[in-house]
């Protein structure tokens, strides 16, 4: 079975749980407040397990599982068996962790934000799909046909600017910081796979 699959049914057992246990669901959430107030941090990893209604998880899950496998069978091919599974698992649970960073700093001495959801880590690994496949075909809401990078770029522009606005409930800082993550981190494991972006994204170009 796939680390990937694994993650997924673990995700899903865990934020079903939470479903009918909101004491739990609270004490797991991450809530800078908290974390800072009572050095409660393993929330900032917890939270990424966490998920607001099933709508929320199954979008998270889909994602997860349609580019989580793609990238650890590449993790597998590029680093061995055991070091590719690791680092796959790196990826994702630091990009948990990575993703609430920035919304940690911000947000430290407001008791009134949490976050939950698994978007900052699938974030990394979408991004680490781009970085892999830059001109393979991605479905802007299931039906517009977009490049992978183009598609990165519009997912960035909007998640800054969404972050500014301000007027939702989604945590569009941790999208952002989870898709920069997922770059950097796979590019320090290997930096000839930045090498190879460049060239698919100049040689591979579709014009």
């Amino acid at each position: 079975m796939s680390l990937t699959l694994i993650i997924v049914i673990i995700t899903g057992l865990i934020s079903y749980n939470t479903f009918q246990d909101r004491g739990r669901f609270v004490s797991l959430m991450h809530s800078p407040y908290q974390e800072k107030k009572s050095n409660q941090y393993y929330r900032m990893l917890t939270s990424g397990f966490l998920h607001g209604g099933m709508e929320h998880l199954l979008i998270n899950m889909f994602v997860l599982y349609m580019f989580g496998e793609l990238i650890e069978q590449n993790f597998l091919v590029i680093f061995g068996e055991m070091m590719g599974r690791l680092n796959f698992l790196l990826l994702y649970l630091l990009g948990i962790i990575f993703a609430n960073i920035p919304t940690f700093i911000l947000h430290k001495d407001n008791p009134n934000f949490s976050s939950v959801g698994a978007s900052g880590a699938v974030s990394a690994l979408v991004f680490v799909f781009i970085l892999f496949y830059p001109w393979q075909m991605l479905y802007l809401f299931l039906v517009i046909p977009c490049p992978a990078i183009i598609a990165g770029i519009l997912y960035l522009v909007y998640s800054s600017y969404a972050a500014k606005k301000g007027t939702d409930k989604i945590d569009h800082v941790a999208h952002f910081a989870g898709a920069v993550f997922g770059l950097i981190f796979t590019v320090i494991l290997k930096p000839e796979l930045f090498t190879n972006f460049l060239n698919k994204l100049v040689n591979n170009a579709p014009f």
